[in-house]
């Protein structure tokens, strides 16, 4: 009876060691939420990578962020520009950006 409740708990206890080695599920970005939900289906990696393209820096891509929601009827505040032109920094850019 005790060899019976010693593998249980064995098992229990890999059971557990299992699933602390896997890890965590990154949860998305408010900003990666609003473009995949708004924009992806316009804009691919090449919108953002093309030769004549319109950000050049930081101020810019928060600029063209605004201009397309606005464009777009999306009506989104200045904290969810911020957050889009975040992802999209760290996604593509990777300017120089305010903390």
């Amino acid at each position: 009876m005790l060899g019976k409740s010693i593998l249980a708990v064995l098992f229990v206890l890999s059971g557990n060691l299992a699933l602390a080695e896997t890890p965590p599920a990154r949860d998305p970005t408010r900003g990666e939420l609003l473009y995949s939900t708004h924009c992806i289906a316009c804009h691919n990696a090449q919108v953002h990578w093309r030769d004549k393209k319109l950000v050049t820096d930081w101020k810019s891509l928060q600029s063209e962020v605004r201009r397309w929601q606005q464009i777009s009827g999306l009506g989104w505040n200045d904290e969810d520009i911020d957050e889009v032109a975040r992802y999209l920094n760290a996604l593509h850019y990777r300017y120089p950006a305010p903390v």
